[in-house]
Parts: structure tokens; C-alpha cells; sequence
């Protein structure tokens, strides 16, 4: 069944058949080595974005359709880009606030079910892959150090927060945490990052001296990640003593 939606999907895109793929000289079907899709959604702004990840070798096509079979995403690398190929490619989409887009139309726009990627690599073999997108949306972690606009010693910091139980507006959550990822990031004078994932079950993480500076605005991310992918972060600002 799934080579069989696979193949109707490689028609789909190229309007090409069996027979005429193999007058030009054949093809085979390769997977490609990684192809997720998930969705974030911002806490504390409110708002929600869909990110997509490929991975495979050189490909200069590439195609995404949804469980509508309907097509969502396209690329083409031409000139040198599509000669050489692309491996890896990445993507979020513009995030519009609740007030713009509420989640439950967002949610419409992105149907849960079997994304199908399909690509043409440069040997002009056929590239597919599937990923599978939930609304399974965890809630957005409880941060308890530090507060809001606290300040704290340069020496160290361990940010606290509450485990994730919840779904994102309410009820229990269908799947289970499997990470969490922290970030603190300070944007003035220069742009410095530091993050680290840690497994489901931890709920703090110790942010070394050496990252921090005296006299600094920051501001740290925690993000909950769902067994499926889908991610949901809680940012607070905080600032280092003189």
C-alpha cells in the first residue's frame, strides 16, 4: 500500500509513467534517510508554525503532498544548485499570532496523516519518503526559575520547570514527553546561544559561568517535545547582577 501511494505520488508530480521512466533509460526508487514534519507553537507569544526536515542524497526535486494529496510544498534547485544537488533542507513557516490564525483553523490547514515527500535525485532516481503529522500538542512548560525579569548571579544558573502532562489548551496529553530543550540566549552586544536537550524525565538544567556575563539581558527557552515531534515552548526574560 505505501509503495503504491508512493508511486501515485511520483506520477502526480511529474505526470510521468512506468513506461515512459523506463524509455529514458529507468529508475529506481530510493528513501530518503530522514523526512519529518511537526508543528511548534509559542506559549508565551501564542502563536503556531509547521516545520518541515529532508534528508537525502543530491536531489534536485522535491515535492511534499498532504493526506489530501494535495501539494504543499515545492522546491527546484536549477544552474549549478540543481547539477551538484541538495542533501539536507530545512523550513519553518511564518508564525501569525492566535489573533490572526487561530490554532483550531491552523490545525485545518495542516490535517493530521501521512505526508508523502517525493524527489528526483540527479541521477534521475526517484527520492520518497513519509512523515506522519499529529495535533498531539504539549502544553507549554511552567517555568520556575528563574521568573519573569528576575535577576541572578553570573556565576550560574539552574533554570526549574514543571513536567509536562498536559495537552496545549487543556486535557491530558495522548503522547508522552520525550525531551526537553533549553536555550538562553543573549541578543546584545552580540548574539551568543547556549542550548542543551535533556531527556523526558528532567526538569532542570544547570547553565555554566562561563556562559553567562555581568549585566545582561536574557532570555531562556524551554521547549517540551512530544514523542511525535510536535513541540511547545515557554520563554522568560532574565538579567545577570553587576
Amino acid at each position: 500500500m505505501r509503495s503504491c501511494k508512493l508511486l501515485a505520488a511520483i506520477i502526480l508530480l511529474f505526470g510521468v509513467s512506468m513506461s515512459t521512466a523506463d524509455a529514458r533509460g529507468g529508475w529506481s526508487i530510493i528513501e530518503f534517510s530522514d523526512a519529518r514534519i511537526i508543528i511548534e507553537i509559542n506559549a508565551t507569544d501564542g502563536d503556531s508554525g509547521i516545520q518541515m526536515f529532508v534528508d537525502g542524497e543530491g536531489w534536485k526535486r522535491l515535492a511534499v503532498y498532504d493526506p489530501r494529496a494535495r501539494r504543499v510544498l515545492s522546491v527546484r534547485g536549477r544552474g549549478g544548485v540543481g547539477q551538484t544537488g541538495l542533501t539536507e533542507l530545512f523550513f519553518e513557516s511564518a508564525e501569525p499570532g492566535f489573533d490572526e490564525l487561530p490554532l483550531d483553523e491552523f490545525l485545518e490547514r495542516f490535517p493530521e496523516g501521512e505526508y508523502h515527500f517525493v524527489g528526483r535525485s540527479v541521477e534521475r532516481d526517484w527520492l520518497v519518503g513519509v512523515a506522519e503529522l499529529t495535533h498531539n500538542l504539549p502544553a507549554g512548560p511552567n517555568i520556575l526559575v528563574p521568573e519573569e525579569d528576575a535577576t541572578v548571579s553570573p556565576n550560574g544558573l539552574t533554570v526549574i520547570w514543571e513536567a509536562v502532562t498536559t495537552q496545549f489548551g487543556g486535557g491530558i496529553l495522548d503522547g508522552d514527553i520525550v525531551a526537553y530543550q533549553v536555550i538562553v540566549e543573549q541578543e546584545e552586544p552580540v548574539l551568543r546561544v547556549f542550548s542543551a536537550d535533556v531527556p523526558g524525565n528532567v526538569t532542570s538544567m544547570s547553565i555554566p559561568g562561563e556562559f553567562l556575563q555581568p549585566g545582561v539581558e536574557y532570555k531562556v527557552e524551554v521547549l517540551a517535545i512530544e514523542e511525535s515531534g510536535n513541540q511547545t515552548l515557554t520563554e522568560v526574560p532574565f538579567f545577570t547582577s553587576d
